[in-house]
């Protein structure tokens, strides 16, 4: 068990992808997962190319299915699984509708995806996590998750009111602590990360930081030694208020 086996969903480009880069440039043998076939076989064929250990897995997170063969492939194929980052995403709101008028298909497409296909693929794979020595659970978040943070007016998110996203996060982060607590005293460590504001596709030309840093949180947390932290809520090592 020298060499850990990652899987990071949605992870086909963007924050994702350089997850699955940085890790795998560390020695991790990595699980890129994503629902388009050809993009994600694509991706893990490039990095192969450059010499990095990453293999394509097929996985949409809002298909049971997909989800079910996913698990199944990797227990076949390794037998358990170390790092699991719940990477996959979407963010859907249209910015012209105040948060009562988004629409009631927007809300369930973001929590089938945000909410529901994290925790159905945690449930999945958390029998492969047991019988890792060390288990991590990464589940990228947002800093637009924060409530404490939604109800200050002097916040610098207080009027970014994309409401299916933001709760969706917030359920999360919510779904991280309940975890977390069900696991403590296990080596199984469950985190929320925030990547921060980056140049993706859904950050736009205008975010703070490159993909790049954006993965820097989640590859901290799943490489967290033994005494490292179990249900927190960060980015790039400092903890955000709930």
């Amino acid at each position: 068990m020298s060499t850990k086996i990652a899987l990071v969903t949605g992870a086909n480009k963007g924050i994702g992808l350089e997850t699955v880069r940085q890790l795998a440039a560390q020695g991790v043998h990595v699980l890129l997962a994503a629902r388009n076939a050809a993009a994600g076989q694509a991706a893990a064929d490039q990095l192969r190319g450059e010499g990095l250990p990453v293999d394509f897995l097929p996985l949409d997170v809002s298909d049971s299915a997909s989800i079910r063969a996913a698990a199944a492939a990797v227990d076949t194929a390794h037998g358990r699984l170390d790092i699991l980052i719940n990477n996959a995403g979407i963010f859907i709101d249209d910015h012209a509708l105040p948060p009562s008028a988004q629409s009631l298909e927007t809300w369930r497409r973001t929590f089938d995806t945000n909410v529901f296909g994290l925790i159905e693929t945690t449930q999945a794979f958390l029998p492969l996590l047991r019988k890792s020595e060390a288990g991590r659970i990464v589940n990228l978040t947002s800093i637009l998750g924060s409530i404490t943070l939604h109800s200050d007016p002097t916040s610098f998110v207080y009027d970014t009111k994309t409401p299916a996203y933001n709760v969706s996060k917030a359920a999360v982060n919510a779904w991280t602590v309940q975890l977390a607590y069900e696991l403590r005293g296990t080596p199984i460590k469950v985190n929320a990360a925030h990547p921060g504001w980056v140049k993706t596709d859904m950050g736009g030309a205008d975010a703070h930081l490159e993909i790049a840093d954006g993965a820097k949180t989640s590859v901290a947390l799943a490489l967290l030694p033994a005494d490292g932290p179990s249900g927190t809520y960060t980015h790039l090592g400092q903890t955000l208020p709930w």
